[in-house]
Formats: structure tokens, sequence, C-alpha cells
């Protein structure tokens, strides 16, 4: 590698259109063979930004406390969706030491002890939406009888949502996420569902029950966190939450479908499920483009580019996932890969505090799933399937099936 920096590269224009079903993105198959730094510039936003797409070059920018989040609060940074997802105060803007504070006030509730805990409620819920979708026969839209209403309902549990809010708290997640609806109606979901948990979290206050939202009452309570921060965490993760794991097992099942020889080893061998469910983690290109972006906060020499101070820039989780410096054969499903230290809950401070919670919850859809339905297949040829169009989060619209 050269002693001397570089100009930065040209930036290209990544205007991520849709691509078929769960294939992968041609430009981030392009970038990582690039093998450096790329410099990108999308849809939304003003200038260019940074690329890091290689493993190790976004184990590097998730990690350098050089590059931060919380620089990133009122800059028109170049971005995919037309605003950003997160509210300012959100744990997702936040620096370590804050960011380390913030965790800490919901961290008791994704413990190893308190999922295991949480399991037998899933496996119930799972269930009972599965007899559901028993009883109204084939064909059925597993993700109207499973993948969506479960992900619903085990978030807004967590939380501490009561059940007759759920349809409303599914339709301020669905505008939020969108990025086709236009910023307004956007931002104004985002407003309103951080009204309710303002308004919630009062109530939990007089009236604790043992779940997320008055944990995080707690912490204010006890000078832990703001109001401010605790109704911008509570955003974040109710719609994180629900979102990855609808569509993410929904993606799980459709590469099953079409796999028809895992799916039968999964049967098979049932033993095997906590290893494919890693598997397919790593494999699922859950996302279009890239998430927040950080910003240099000092100038940076990395290889063979300098990342001056202000620049935004991108990490792709998805891109390292498939990086053939790091995994065997990226593009194939490997239920065998059996040291699979993925990032598709990302890296970092910012990892994904849920993760263990997501794990369990693919784990238990899948099992019962399979377990129910046997010769589960798809109801219509896999190019047939509809997928979501102009989105931040890739999935089906809907998937039928037949057994």
């Amino acid at each position: 590698m050269s002693s001397q920096p570089k100009d930065p590269p040209q930036a290209r224009f990544w205007n991520v259109e849709d691509v078929p079903g769960l294939d992968f993105d041609p430009f981030m198959e392009q970038t990582l063979a690039q093998g450096s730094l790329a410099r990108v510039k999308l849809p939304h936003g003003e200038g260019e930004a940074w690329l890091a797409a290689k493993y190790e070059d976004v184990k590097f920018v998730t990690c350098d406390p050089r590059l931060s989040r919380q620089a990133l609060v009122g800059r028109d940074v170049t971005r995919l969706a037309p605003h950003f997802i997160p509210l300012d105060d959100a744990v997702g803007f936040a620096d370590p030491p804050e960011h380390t504070r913030l965790r800490k006030t919901v961290s008791k509730v994704f413990t190893t002890r308190r999922i295991a805990q949480l399991r037998p409620r899933a496996e119930q819920i799972v269930n009972r939406l599965l007899d559901g979708m028993e009883r109204c026969g084939p064909p059925a839209d597993v993700m109207e009888h499973l993948n969506t209403p479960f992900s619903l309902a085990g978030m807004s549990e967590l939380m501490g949502v009561p059940e007759e809010d759920w349809p409303k708290m599914a339709d301020w997640t669905r505008k939020v996420i969108s990025a086709g609806i236009g910023r307004a109606v956007s931002e104004q979901a985002k407003e309103e569902i951080g009204e309710y948990f303002d308004a919630l979290a009062t109530e939990r206050g007089r009236s604790p029950r043992d779940d997320l939202l008055s944990h995080m009452v707690a912490a204010e309570r006890e000078g832990g966190l703001s109001r401010r921060e605790l109704v911008a965490f509570a955003v974040l993760m109710q719609i994180s939450g629900m979102n990855s794991v609808r569509f993410n097992s929904a993606n799980m099942i459709y590469l099953l479908l079409t796999h028809p020889e895992q799916h039968a080893r999964l049967r098979r061998e049932p033993e095997l499920l906590p290893q494919a469910v890693e598997e397919l983690l790593r494999f699922i290109p859950h996302r279009n483009a890239v998430g927040m972006a950080r910003v240099a906060t000092e100038d940076i020499r990395y290889g063979e580019v300098t990342i001056r101070c202000g620049e935004p820039v991108y990490a792709s989780y998805l891109a390292a996932n498939r990086d053939p410096e790091r995994f065997a054969e990226p593009h194939a499903l490997d239920f065998d890969r059996d040291f699979n230290p993925h990032l598709a809950f990302g890296n970092g401070p910012h990892y994904c505090v849920g993760a263990s919670l997501a794990r369990m919850e693919s784990e238990v859809m899948l099992r019962a799933l399979l377990d129910r339905f046997p010769g589960l297949e798809l109801a219509v040829a896999p190019e047939e399937i509809q997928w979501r169009r102009g989105e931040l989060i890739r999935g089906p619209q809907a998937l039928p099936v037949t057994w």
C-alpha cells in the first residue's frame, strides 16, 4: 500500500434501483471489487460520502472514535431516504460515552436469561398464528398470517404497547420506514409515534409493568436518561425491532422454499437451525443501500486515502457479509459455515442491542413452521412473488404458500 495519500476517487451516483428478489446489489459487488473506500452520492441530501464495503474497512469505520454519529445531527448529508429514521435524540445518533449510558438503560432486558424467559411466550404467539393459518387453509399468505402479526406482537408486547394500539403502531412504522411516500408523511408519522410513547411513558410512570418502557421510565427517574432520549430510544426500538424481524423472517422462509435441499435438511436435522439462522442472516441483503453515516471529526489517513474532517462515511454491512476475503464462496447459502462472524447486526458500539431477541424470534418462527407444515412450498412460481419497491427494507409484499 502506498505511503502517500492519493486524490479521492471520483464519486459515483448510487441511485439504488430495485434489485430483483433477494439478488445482491451489483453496485455493492463493484465496490467490493474496488478493494478500497469508494466515493458515492445518493439520491437525497447534499455532497458526497465515502463508502466502506470490504469487511475490514467496515470494521474500521464502525469502531474508530474519530468517526462520529453525533456529528451527523443537523447535517443534510447525501443519503437514500428523504429523512432520517431516528429522532435527533435517539441512541443511533449518540457516541460513547453517551451512547454507552443510553444502551445501559435497556441492556438488562436483552440478557441471555431474559431472552430465554421470553421464548415460551414467542412460541405461544407463533402457534396461535399458525393455528389460524391452518384453519384458513392453503393457499395462504405467510406474511399476513405469521411474519407481520408476530413481529408486531413480539415487539409491541416487549415495549408495553397495549394490543388495541397495535394497528396504529403498524401504520406509523410503515410510514416512517418508507422511502417512497414523501418526507412530510414520514416526518408526521415519526412525530405522532413519538408523542404516543411520551404519553405511554407518563402512564408507565404512574403504573409500571414488566415491560421495556417501564424499565426506561425507571432509568429516567434515576437520572439515567432524559424524556427526549427515552422517547427517541423507544421509537427507534419499536420501528427497528418490528421491521427487522418481519422482513428478515419472511426472507428466510422465501430462501428455504427456493432452496429445497436446505429446506429438507433442516427438517432432518433440527439441531442445525441456530447455525442455519446465522447463515441466513449473513446471506440476506435485508436493506437497500446503506444505513446512517458517520462524520469524521478530524482528518483520518486510512490506507491510500485521507478522509477529511467533516466528510461523511458510510459502512455497508451487507457488502462486508459478501466479502470473499472473509467468507469462502460468499454468494453461496451454506449451512455448514460453522464459523460465521457476519455483521448482520452491525459492529462496534452500535451493534444491535436486540440481536439475541431477533435470533430467538427467527428460530421460533422457522422451527414452528417446519414442524407444523413439513410439506410447505410456494403457492406460485418464485418469479411471481411481488417484492417491496422503492423502500428502505427489502422483502416480499406477500408470500403465498401451500402445504
